[in-house]
């Protein structure tokens, strides 16, 4: 059961009540069916539309965020037995961490449950708020305006009664949409932060070496676990990078566009109202990005650090043999392993800060092109 790792239970929970993960059952059928038609009456209308530049941009966004819904629930049941395998791997390596009974790694994984159920919560709370923006939005038009953009062949979705029981379904959906999404991210990033605390231990375990009083057996011994410790990083890291690289990669791309077409459409916005709400659009962006790329450079950087760590356990007093072994660990870990969007290039914060400038400079060019 995963009810003591709380860093990843609430989001493995909404999963599975989606039947996305473990459970098989007609909910995961019902919530992808559902989640296609929407994307198709979007298309539908995103082709068809007569609206101006900020219908667009605002239905651009939400048709992306939908898209990218289906994508994570397709990853999770074409992978899913991966992720259930990393999932079991997590609980192994967490409740061996717990046995050994180290004041240090405790605080760790407090600390990791912690921060785990902070963000599952926040996130969920800003998707909250999105959700809310969504359905606050089309009343602040004088004019009837669905949620989302939509268009179904042969019907006039603007008539009564067909407007109020088109825009009840859709305030309905905008749930379902959120607890499929918002959970992966929280999710994945869960894994990020439990590599950063194997980091920590392993640091913490070499920096050991050389203040208990160990015979070369049992020093070599614990070295020996500590290389196959490192390597279990490695792999782990890789395992994750298998799973979402890709994913990653197309919400790079997505996002860094939907970014600069909404601080376009601030620009654009009539009322107050409107600004707050394209302004939690943005925030929710924001935020599933920031806590992902702030996390993967953590790691990447607990990754090089394991060959301070091993600098400072005075490996130069060791034997030959060890010595060596130590060297090859630490030549190892100054190619720390890390998250990788599109297995091209590492996830860091200067990969975000580059988005921002990017998202900004063509922002600036399409202000200038309209003013």
């Amino acid at each position: 059961m995963l009810e003591d790792i709380q860093f990843i239970y609430m989001n493995v929970r909404i999963l599975r009540f989606w039947a996305l993960l473990y459970d098989k059952n007609m909910k995961r059928y019902f919530c992808i069916t559902l989640s296609i038609v929407h994307v198709l009456t979007q298309l539908l209308y995103m082709f068809s539309t007569n609206e101006g530049i900020t219908g667009i941009i605002r239905n651009s966004y939400m048709l992306v965020l939908w898209i990218n819904t289906i994508l994570r629930a397709c990853l999770l049941l074409f992978d899913q037995e991966s992720y259930i395998q990393l999932i079991d791997n997590v609980r192994a390596y967490y409740h061996e961490l717990e046995r050994v009974k180290d004041n240090y790694i405790e605080r760790l994984l407090v600390q990791l449950n912690r921060q785990g159920q902070l963000m599952a919560r926040g996130n969920l709370f800003l998707g909250l708020l999105t959700c809310i923006g969504l359905c606050l939005y089309p009343i602040s038009f004088n004019e009837r305006v669905m949620p989302f953009g939509s268009k179904i062949p042969g019907v006039n979705e603007y008539a009564t009664p067909t407007y109020q029981i088109w825009f009840v379904l859709q305030v309905l959906i905008i749930p379902m949409g959120c607890c499929m999404y918002i959970p992966y991210t929280s999710l994945c990033v869960a894994f990020i932060m439990f590599g950063i605390v194997m980091c920590k231990s392993l640091q913490h375990r070499l920096r050991c070496l050389s203040r208990r009083p160990l015979s070369r057996q049992q020093l070599s011994q614990e070295i020996i676990e500590c290389i196959i410790y490192h390597q279990r990083i490695i792999d782990y890291v890789q395992t994750i990078n298998k799973l979402t690289t890709y994913i990653f990669l197309v919400e790079f791309l997505a996002f860094g566009a939907l970014l600069c077409a909404l601080l376009f459409m601030l620009i654009l916005m009539d009322t107050t109202a409107q600004v707050a709400i394209v302004s939690a659009y943005i925030n929710m962006i924001l935020a599933q990005i920031l806590a992902l790329y702030w996390y993967a450079n953590e790691l990447r950087e607990q990754n090089l650090a394991i060959a301070g760590a091993a600098f400072e356990a005075d490996w130069f007093t060791f034997d030959l043999s060890l010595r060596k072994d130590i060297q090859f660990m630490m030549l190892r870990a100054q190619r720390p392993a890390s998250i990788l969007l599109g297995n091209i290039r590492p996830i860091t914060l200067e990969l975000f800060q580059n988005l921002l400038n990017t998202s900004y400079t063509f922002f600036t060019v399409l202000k200038r092109i309209y003013g």
